[in-house]
């Protein structure tokens, strides 16, 4: 439990000491932000903030989760601290999904155009991650069997026949693009993205730890073995959850409007990538929907949009993402970012709740 603490602790402190070093590096550079000309007039002003701010989050993550592991282990010598296989994995799949989107900011950057990597090369280098994050996930197998992840579909825990490795990935894949793209289309207001995965975070450091108090592996310890959970490395997935929440909250600091930094598709598509991994290695995966139902609510104003404009030549919304339509309608940046927060805190409430009864249930 104390690596938790201290991952979460020094993920904070990091990304709050950090970013303002990396927003004097990437102002020095002239790495900033290209607005695209067809968005709300308000945010013009924002033009040439330093971008690519998800370095930040990502260094500190990696670094609050190691060093969490070292102190531990000079505090307790005896305990079992070292990193497991699902931490690695998750780790490796916010790390891969964050290089391909430094590669498409990199490029907006460079060819100074609202648009960085092809699309056809930004979708291949999210699968190259995906597949090898999907594949991976289904070795390290432990004394009882377990792999970071499951061949059968999650909603509290495992339910149903296997699905098979082959639609395994092709599952884990579809979640992984969803919600990387997600995350990428919420990230449009000061804040609003950072924020909401802050309260994600904050969810699967709680569901680790108890996933881990009520595992199987302890079944003689539980007063009803009926409810346990077949999760691998359920608590070294709370160190990993606290060390991105801590390290998220960091970043707010900075993020917050007006923000001194963005995060980009570096930040974005990383924490799109690492909340699947998540919910993937947690055996949470429908679960996700709704502890992240604002980044589904915002996918989808982009898909009704598209698919009214396309079918009748109507647009629903003033603008899509959903933020922008309320944007347009006269409310301030700051009151949309709020509310659509306080919209998130709903979503990770009820699904905490939905996973609470989940156990309850069956006790």
């Amino acid at each position: 439990m104390k690596q938790i603490l201290f991952a979460g602790v020094i993920g904070l402190f990091l990304t709050l000491v950090g970013t303002p070093l990396l927003i004097k590096l990437l102002a020095r550079k002239g790495y900033g932000q290209y607005i695209r000309d067809d968005g709300p007039r308000e945010h013009a002003s924002k033009r040439g903030t330093p971008t690519m701010g998800g370095i930040a989050f990502i260094f500190a993550t990696v670094a609050a989760y190691f060093l969490a592991k070292v102190i531990t282990s000079y505090l307790d010598p005896d305990t079992d601290a070292g990193p497991t296989f699902s931490g690695l994995l998750v780790l490796g799949l916010m790390v891969g999904m964050g290089l391909v989107g430094f590669l498409d900011d990199y490029i907006k950057i460079v060819k100074r155009r609202s648009l960085g990597l092809r699309a056809k090369a930004k979708m291949a280098g999210q699968l190259i991650v995906g597949i090898g994050f999907a594949v991976l996930s289904l070795q390290f197998a432990d004394n009882r069997g377990n792999t970071p992840a499951s061949t059968k579909l999650s909603f509290i825990t495992d339910f149903g026949w296997s699905i098979g490795p082959v639609l395994f990935v092709i599952w884990a894949l579809f979640m992984i693009l969803a919600m990387s793209n997600g995350v990428n289309l919420t990230d449009g207001l000061d804040g609003l993205a950072t924020g909401a995965s802050v309260l994600v975070f904050g969810a699967y450091t709680f569901i680790g730890v108890w996933q881990f108090q009520e595992s199987c592996a302890n079944a003689l310890t539980l007063t009803n073995p009926g409810a346990c959970y077949e999760v691998r490395d359920p608590l070294d997935l709370a160190v990993v959850a606290s060390a991105l929440m801590g390290a998220c909250l960091g970043f707010l600091w900075w993020n917050t409007s007006p923000a001194k930094i963005f995060m980009g598709d570096t930040g974005s598509l990383a924490l799109g990538g690492v909340l699947a991994g998540l919910a993937i290695c947690s055996r949470t995966e429908l679960l996700m929907a709704i502890l992240g139902g604002l980044f589904v609510l915002i996918t989808m104003s982009v898909v009704i949009q598209v698919g009214s404009f396309r079918l009748t030549g109507k647009r629903v919304f003033r603008m899509a993402p959903l933020q922008h339509h309320f944007e347009l309608k006269g409310w301030s940046e700051v009151l949309v970012v709020v509310r659509f927060w306080i919209i998130q805190g709903i979503c990770v409430i009820v699904g905490l709740g939905l996973f609470y009864a989940g156990w309850a249930a069956d006790k």
